[in-house]
């Protein structure tokens, strides 16, 4: 355990944890003691197309002393009421929710351009994407106003960014308008959100990989992409599900800059030794993109990935 997490009292529920960077942050939360539901659509390994089920995330981190349960869930589904899903979780655990990761997504659909998408891929990454994440905050708000603190961390992405022009640079994921748009969306409720939940002390920030992080999804979205281990997104949301409530929130965050300025060292996901060559000394700025709200452009892409 690195940090001081006896003020927890409550429960953290990560979705999308079957998986990449979701599994990843279940497992960082658990090392620090803190019980963790772990929601995604796949219970077995061999029960989705990529690897990994919900069974071996929590098999790591009970493995590893941690505690974690799994709950099989499409959240894609708009007819789910999140509500009762996060009724059952508290009452498995006998907890109060203090801690929600909004992690899961649906299908990028990067290889289709705006003029060709279909209307049902729109509602279903709206509402997988958008609601599912508004929908399960307002769920776990009601707890955490009893328990007088909260912490809400909803996953961006790079692509949430404007692609900056005339004139625009080839991008190997094209206007991404899809994705990008429903992340930029969830960028503007977490902002939002944080002001109208600052009296409640319930922090919400949205956090974004500084560059691509090396999972099977994203190798195969684009094979080659600069990328990180998974272990400093981990540890960039641990922070911000940790941190004082009335001091970091209303952020829209980059992972290692966000490690960069708090100081913060990484740790492996099991929360043991400190991660080679990755820790806040380690860390180039020059790397770190642009600043969207501000309208900085992003960071380029790397040349040999537009030939």
């Amino acid at each position: 355990m690195t940090n001081d997490s006896t003020r927890f009292t409550g429960l953290a529920v990560v979705t999308g944890a079957s998986r990449g960077i979701g599994r990843a942050i279940a497992r960082r939360i658990a090392a620090e003691g803190i019980p963790v539901a772990a929601v995604s659509r796949t219970l077995r390994a061999g029960d989705g197309s990529l690897q990994g089920s919900l069974e071996e995330t929590v098999g790591l981190i009970n493995a590893a002393g941690g505690t974690a349960k799994s709950f099989a869930v499409d959240l894609g589904t708009p007819e789910l009421d999140r509500a009762a899903l996060i009724a059952r979780i508290e009452d498995s655990f006998g907890r109060p929710v203090s801690i929600l990761v909004n992690n899961v997504a649906a299908s990028r659909r990067y290889d289709t351009l705006f003029a060709d998408m279909p209307r049902e891929w729109f509602y279903d990454s709206v509402e997988t994407n958008v609601w599912n994440t508004w929908d399960l905050m307002k769920a776990v708000i009601p707890s955490m106003r009893a328990n007088g603190a909260g912490w809400i961390v909803n996953i961006s992405s790079r692509q949430a960014g404007p692609r900056v022009g005339p004139p625009f640079a080839p991008h190997p994921l094209a206007g991404s308008v899809l994705y990008g748009g429903t992340k930029a969306m969830m960028d503007r409720i977490s902002t939002g959100s944080a002001m109208e939940l600052y009296s409640d002390n319930i922090a919400v920030n949205s956090l974004a990989p500084n560059r691509g992080v090396a999972t099977e999804h994203a190798a195969a979205a684009v094979p080659g992409w600069p990328s990180e281990p998974e272990d400093t997104m981990a540890e960039a949301a641990l922070l911000l599900c940790t941190a004082e409530p009335s001091e970091v929130t209303g952020r829209v965050a980059y992972s290692l800059p966000l490690l960069k300025e708090f100081g913060r060292s990484v740790h492996a996901l099991d929360g043991s030794g400190l991660l080679a060559g990755w820790q806040p000394d380690d860390l180039d700025e020059d790397g770190f993109p642009g600043d969207y709200l501000t309208f900085n452009p992003p960071a380029p892409v790397p040349a040999e990935l537009l030939k």
